[in-house]
């Protein structure tokens, strides 16, 4: 029995809570993980784990062990990422986590370039829109737009998401001629707004007064959205605003593209919108690794 593997994935199970979970991340088989948890307890002579079929716990002596054995895991993983760090080599797999559309169409490009750059590195980029526990899911970091929450997670700001207030071309001619600019907030009343219910504030949009603004510059106006679609996926807004449904409260990398072109609009341009804080967060069971600063150098500098 390798004594590290087993104690590695012991640690594992115990943080995400199920053996099915660390067998995915193996990419091995439920019994596997199982069968080497047990030889760990055998090799031990104790019992680490009470395990019913509905339930996964830690047994006196496993609670004593665990905290030993997830400082010597971090300690060994500490060690190995510094000693690649100073040969200049990454290797091994890197788990990333992100939201679906930045993802797709910011993060993607910048993984692919780092995958150039590192060709010993794997990464298992994971994309979702709604809350994922990092140490459930056994995330090594992720990209988290918006102010955080969690004093418990490590932390590194590496950009700033702009947002605005946008429309399609197609979904502004629906509109009677005196909507098609608004020119104050308050003008959203009477208009479909698209809402996404990830954002901290769901449907409280908020604005500042610039100096073009109808009042007086500095002046913060928020608003209550309403309109006839709500969503959880950013894809879904996206998708929605592009074939003239409403108006979104959106990224500005959202539309990149079709603002560019003009076929996305934004609206409101003397009410500016706060922009949001872009970091990388990993949790701070886990020392960050050579692969994990590298990747955090990487994105900071595309994000300049």
């Amino acid at each position: 029995m390798d004594r590290l593997a087993a104690m590695q994935t012991f640690v594992r199970v115990v943080e995400s809570g199920s053996f099915s979970a660390v067998a995915r991340e193996a990419r091995s088989t439920q019994s596997a993980v199982s069968k080497q948890v047990a030889a760990l307890e055998r090799a031990l002579g104790a019992r680490l784990l009470s395990r019913t079929t509905r339930s996964l716990a830690l047994t006196e002596e496993g609670e004593r062990y665990f905290e030993q054995a997830r400082r010597l895991v971090a300690e060994v993983a500490e060690a190995e990422s510094s000693l690649r760090q100073g040969e200049q080599q990454l290797t091994g797999w890197l788990r990333v986590a992100a939201s679906v559309g930045f993802g797709r169409l910011k993060l993607l490009p910048w993984v692919k370039s780092f995958l150039a750059a590192h060709p010993g590195v794997r990464i298992d980029l994971r994309l979702n829109d709604g809350f994922i526990d990092l140490v459930e899911q056994g995330i090594d970091v992720a990209v988290r737009i918006g102010e955080l929450s969690d004093s418990s997670l490590v932390a590194r700001r590496i950009g700033t998401s702009q947002r605005a207030l946008v429309a399609s071309r197609a979904y502004l001619r629906t509109l009677p001629r005196g909507l098609r600019s608004p020119r104050v907030p308050e003008d959203l009343m009477r208009l479909n707004c698209i809402v996404y219910t990830e954002l901290a504030t769901q449907n409280a949009w908020t604005f500042t007064a610039g100096p073009g603004a109808p009042v007086e510059p500095g002046t913060r106006v928020t608003i209550r959205a309403q309109g006839n679609l709500q969503t959880n996926s950013s894809e879904v807004i996206r998708a929605a605003v592009l074939s003239g449904m409403g108006i979104g409260f959106s990224p500005t990398w959202l539309f990149e593209a079709e603002m560019g072109s003009g076929e996305v609009q934004v609206l409101l341009p003397d009410w500016p919108v706060p922009s949001m804080p872009v970091h990388l967060i990993s949790p701070s069971q886990r020392r960050q690794s050579a692969k994990v600063k590298a990747f955090a150098e990487h994105l900071a500098t595309a994000m300049l």
